[in-house]
């Protein structure tokens, strides 16, 4: 019998791989033969853990994912990825497909796979659609679309160059503002060139 060869994924940093692991883990897989990366994206051709990964899979071994989209998100890509497993005579188990653990292996699992895909992508596309029309209706209501707000005032910037016009070191004022020097400069520009154009 062939090994298990695992692959965990993320697409940011901030995310976490300790649940797929753990699950794969307990499918049965040595630790190392886990491959993971952290902050790639699954539209990426290459990942480097996953070329790792098929690298080391040989005649008659397994990969083992925990869920779909976890290869890629398009169902092209997917089946050819299966029929390239299968044509190197290994296998492909997605732990969490349609509420059991599927096998490439069978022709059921097959046929389960090529549909799962199928859809995941759809769901991609749906999500995708969703997105950008929400975008678009923020943009034209004039309403804020997110991202970081900004802590610091343009208010306390000024107090703060006060300050430092008074012979505060820069580098003091800017850590009790809770920024960078840098940071206390590029601001400090900013606000110059908007009230001196």
């Amino acid at each position: 019998m062939g090994k298990l060869i695992g692959y965990a994924r993320v697409s940011t940093r901030n995310q976490s791989t300790d649940r797929q692991e753990a699950d794969l883990l307990a499918a049965g897989i040595r630790r190392d033969d886990l491959y993971v990366d952290h902050g790639v994206s699954g539209a990426r051709a290459s990942r480097p853990q996953f070329d790792r990964a098929l690298g080391a899979l040989h005649e008659g071994d397994t990969m083992v994912i925990t869920t779909l989209d976890r290869l890629g998100r398009s169902t092209q890509n997917m089946l050819a990825f299966a029929d390239e497993l299968r044509s190197r005579g290994a296998g492909l188990r997605v732990l969490n497909l349609g509420g059991g653990d599927v096998d490439t292996s069978t022709p059921m699992g097959s046929m389960l796979f090529t549909i799962m895909a199928a859809l995941a992508q759809m769901e991609y596309e749906i999500k995708r659609e969703r997105v950008t029309d929400s975008v678009r209706k923020r943009r034209e209501a004039g309403k804020d679309l997110g991202g970081r707000p900004q802590r610091i005032t343009d208010s306390q910037i000024r107090n703060a160059i006060r300050l430092v016009g008074s012979g505060e070191p820069a580098a003091q004022v800017a850590r009790d503002l809770g920024m960078s020097r840098a940071s206390f400069y590029r601001r400090s520009r900013i606000l110059s060139t908007r009230t001196n154009p």
